[in-house]
């Protein structure tokens, strides 16, 4: 069993148990969210595509961390006019671990 969903402006494949970090949610650690935009689902080989979404479909998660990830170098160089900028970028990010897909 299966799900696509839609969170960020990004879309994720998920299964029961798997942890993933997604685009930072508010909500604070430890608790429970739902996912309610599926995309897909598919449960014993039988695919289920929604238009655009799925009805009554919905994948429960529960928050396990915020943080931030690891620090990526921006830098901006033009040749032979002594132009440099260095800047550092840390994007947040929150772990949820899928807890129940429910169709």
């Amino acid at each position: 069993m299966f799900a696509v969903i839609k969170t960020g402006g990004k879309q994720y494949l998920v299964t029961p148990g798997e942890k993933l970090k997604v685009e930072k949610i508010e909500p604070e650690k430890g608790e429970n969210l739902v996912f309610d935009s599926v995309l897909l689902t598919e449960n014993d080989g039988k695919i289920e595509i929604g238009v655009p979404l799925v009805k009554n479909a919905k994948v429960e998660a529960k928050i396990v961390e915020q943080g931030r990830h690891d620090k990526l170098i921006v830098f901006r160089y033009h040749s032979k006019v002594r132009y440099r900028k260095k800047r550092g970028h840390r994007q947040p990010f929150t772990e949820v671990e899928i807890r129940k897909i429910s169709l």
